[in-house]
């Protein structure tokens, strides 16, 4: 081989090797680029000298609250308690602690109950949703598991149980978009929206005897078969997304 030729083949595969250093690994189909794989950091604290008040007497988590101004209940046992009493009861006295500012109760929620009238469902207006029995306390006896629509969208869930002295105490109360409620057991997942339309978030809230209300104990997101539709995201094994609530 002549000089001339040898520097070329040298030359060519250099530039081969140097080629293959840069651009990262081979394959079968071609050179890959692994591209920037970017650089950690550390997560930033914001608004670190803030924070927020105390809850105010009679507004801590983690307690059963007593409705006021429900006769006791004989025998201890929800059946045939009036369910849009209930609500009306426990609406009225969190609206009033609150005085209206939506910490324990939508403001709405007043003008909302007062359309239901005093037949027994509460009447054709009536935004109480229809009653629902079941032992979410594991004791045998059955809890009123309701929620009044306060429009379209927003909705109050509670949850009721009967105490050793019959008086009526709510157990669980959330605000939220109530695409789906299901109950099994001790258990009690409700199923909202998220800001990516295709995932939906659940909330599983189980009895906790110690604290005496129902606590939340996890909270996941799963994939809405809708795919960003505007429809709810159906209940698993239902199609639908009313739920139980």
């Amino acid at each position: 081989m002549s000089l001339r030729r040898r520097s070329r083949a040298i030359l060519f595969t250099a530039a081969t090797a140097t080629l293959a250093a840069t651009t990262g690994c081979a394959d079968v189909e071609g050179l890959q680029s692994d591209g920037d794989l970017g650089t950690a950091r550390a997560p930033r604290t914001l608004w670190k000298d803030i924070r927020p008040d105390p809850p105010a007497p009679g507004q801590q988590p983690g307690t059963a609250t007593v409705v006021p101004g429900l006769a006791k209940v004989p025998g201890l046992s929800m059946r045939g308690v009036n369910a849009v009493d209930v609500v009306r009861a426990d609406i009225t006295a969190a609206n009033t602690a609150d005085a209206g500012t939506g910490r324990l109760v939508d403001p709405r929620a007043i003008q909302r109950i007062a359309l239901c009238t005093q037949a027994v469902d509460g009447g054709p207006d009536c935004p109480v949703r229809p009653a629902v029995l079941a032992d979410v306390t594991g004791n045998g006896t059955e809890e009123l598991i309701t929620a009044l629509d306060i429009d379209g969208r927003v909705s109050e869930l509670r949850v009721y149980t009967v105490q050793d002295d019959g008086t009526i105490a709510r157990i669980l109360s959330r605000r939220g978009v109530l695409e789906g409620v299901e109950v099994a057991a001790e258990h009690l997942a409700v199923r909202e929206p998220t800001s990516n339309p295709k995932k939906v978030s659940i909330s599983d809230y189980v009895w906790d005897p110690e604290a005496g209300i129902m606590n939340l104990s996890q909270l996941t997101l799963d994939e809405c078969p809708n795919q960003g539709d505007t429809s709810p995201c159906p209940l698993p094994g239902t199609g639908t997304g009313t739920g139980t609530g």
